[in-house]
């Protein structure tokens, strides 16, 4: 009887492989030439790869051999992932980066190693942290080296960055704002608000940039242009500090408000009035039908669905509500409408500290309070919570494949989200001594790295960075 063709049988082994997981098909690959040559067809790797990651960048290799990219983007990409979730000794690396005379007030990455752009074949993540030193300082993450100090100005209170023009924007306790080219650290503009402990938030529209600065005496000031055009002001919280600002995820709604009285609102506002205002109508604003915000968050996944932790009627309890923010045009004039979508009550009675919430999709909602991190569905249901530390938590950072949590008891907890959407607890990443160390202050991260700021009995603060390798 005749053999079949050879690239029948190449074909059916192929076939047979898209059932096998990568170590079965790394160990089916050893049993002979056919098996080999079928096990590193480019186009299994590549089904694996896309079945496991919505997006992948075969850029990130940094190679041109096109035959085996797509096995090794697979292999090194996993391996990264099962390192940043097991956190074992050698999986990763751990940098001091000191410098800093003084307390660090924020920390954000000016270059980051995204998860649908990793780069697998080197790691160039770049943070950027402001003290009440007054210094602005740059560095390395991998290499844990400092790559440039701004001149000494007054105490820093806020940092910020817009990634895509590599911008750094810091206010200070004067008021004055300064946006800087983020290679150098060289000063573009800047802008005095005469206000301390401002409040800053970026944002782009198409090609064109803008700040909103929030001040301690609850107005905000809309600001166009690395050179800080003043373009609007707005009252939204008189006397108190505007210390909320978000914009929705398609850019068209100003959140501003309040968390410093349990009697005020938080208010809505079309961004088009603040960027574009009109010289004869008012910027077309709308109140937030809760009182006493606490924290909120705009869910990324939807357009402008809002979240809200807010004192219900009964003082010291604490509700959850979340809104859709809409315009309607009638013939006459335009309104905006907040409808309410979900509303329940939380449990938060015995915190007394601070409320952080982030969201991560349209049906996930994380927040922590005191010692504990919840989990919630927008329904109101509890997925899950956590009690890691031994201290309050002090800074959280969310994105699509961890939570991290820095605590006052000077660790960072990772927990990492599962395929059916649970949280899981993992691993501590320790900040140093408690002779020397207060606790973590601050926490952010990439997709292969952790950084996050050291409280010093000293007064000088440092920061840690926590690279993962592949």
């Amino acid at each position: 009887m005749d053999l079949q063709p050879p690239h029948l049988i190449g074909d059916c082994l192929i076939h047979i492989f898209t059932f096998l997981t990568e170590d079965d098909l790394i160990n089916a690959s050893v049993v002979c030439k056919e098996w080999y040559e079928a096990a590193e067809t480019p186009w299994l790797w590549r089904r694996m790869c896309l079945q496991r990651w919505s997006f992948c960048n075969l850029a990130a290799l940094g190679s041109d051999d096109a035959n085996h990219s797509w096995k090794r983007y697979y292999k090194q990409r996993s391996h990264l992932e099962n390192h940043m979730t097991q956190g074992k000794s050698g999986d990763y690396t751990c940098k001091s980066l000191r410098g800093h005379t003084g307390r660090v007030v924020g920390l954000v990455y000016l270059q980051a190693n995204s998860s649908l752009l990793p780069d697998l074949s080197k790691s160039s993540a770049v943070v950027c942290s402001a003290s009440t030193d007054g210094t602005l300082r740059a560095w390395s993450v991998q290499n844990g080296e400092k790559l440039w100090c701004s001149p000494v100005q007054n105490p820093l209170t806020g940092i910020i960055a817009d990634e895509k023009k590599e911008v750094i924007i810091t206010s200070d306790s004067t008021g004055l704002i300064k946006s800087c080219q983020g290679q150098t650290g060289q000063e573009l503009a800047s802008f005095s608000t005469e206000s301390s402990h401002c409040k800053l938030l970026q944002f782009n529209i198409n090609n064109d940039w803008f700040l909103i600065v929030g001040t301690r005496g609850g107005s905000i000031c809309t600001l166009a242009d690395l050179t800080l055009t003043k373009k609007s002001s707005l009252m939204v919280c008189d006397p108190f500090r505007a210390d909320v600002l978000l914009v929705s995820p398609d850019k068209k709604w100003i959140v501003a408000g309040t968390t410093e009285n349990v009697d005020l609102s938080l208010k809505v506002i079309y961004s088009e009035s603040l960027t574009s205002p009109s010289e004869d109508d008012d910027p077309l604003c709308q109140t937030v039908p809760v009182r006493g915000c606490q924290a909120a968050v705009f869910i990324p996944t939807q357009p402008a669905r809002l979240a809200i932790i807010h004192h219900t009627e009964l003082r010291g309890n604490k509700a959850l509500t979340v809104f859709d923010v809409s315009i309607k045009k009638m013939k006459y004039k335009t309104e905006i409408q907040v409808q309410q979508v979900e509303s329940f009550s939380l449990d938060l009675n015995h915190f007394n500290s601070q409320i952080l919430l982030e969201a991560k999709n349209s049906n996930c909602i994380v927040l922590a309070g005191g010692q504990q991190l919840f989990v919630y569905s927008l329904k109101g249901v509890l997925l899950a919570s956590f009690t890691d530390h031994t201290m309050p938590i002090s800074s959280i950072c969310v994105d699509s494949f961890r939570v991290v949590t820095a605590s006052q008891d000077l660790s960072l907890r990772v927990l990492t989200w599962k395929n059916d959407g649970d949280l899981e607890s993992q691993y501590h990443l320790l900040g140093g001594s408690h002779t020397m160390s207060r606790g973590f202050t601050h926490v952010a991260c990439d997709y292969s790295s952790i950084v996050a700021s050291v409280e010093g009995n000293n007064g000088k603060d440092v920061l840690k960075a926590y690279s993962f390798t592949s």
